[in-house]
């Protein structure tokens, strides 16, 4: 019986939702292990008889958690493009500055 390891993908995913703060960019973690735990779950699924069980349960609710990994990431991924576009670069880069000034005190 060949083991499935859900050990990278619970890595890579919550390394990704620790990223999603910096602009959404966890999103470049999150979508590798989802996708490598759709790709494992599809070659538990075509030979069945040499996975076991109780690893294809355990890649499924890695998968689940890659996904809403990656959900999280996305959106605030947009939503950083959407506050990126909607406000004018000089009050940006006001407070961007303001908050500097404040963690160098």
């Amino acid at each position: 019986m060949k083991k499935l390891s859900t050990t990278l993908i619970y890595i890579l995913s919550s390394v990704s939702l620790l990223c999603c703060c910096f602009a959404g960019l966890g999103i470049l973690l999150a979508l590798p292990s989802f996708l490598i735990a759709n790709k494992k779950l599809k070659e538990a699924y075509e030979f069945p008889e040499e996975y076991d069980l109780d690893d294809v349960k355990a890649m499924k609710t890695a998968k689940t958690f890659a996904l809403v990994a990656l959900s999280i990431n996305g959106l605030y991924f947009v939503y950083s493009i959407y506050s990126l576009a909607t406000t004018d670069w000089d009050t940006f880069m006001n407070n961007f500055n303001s908050q500097m000034e404040k963690y160098q005190q």
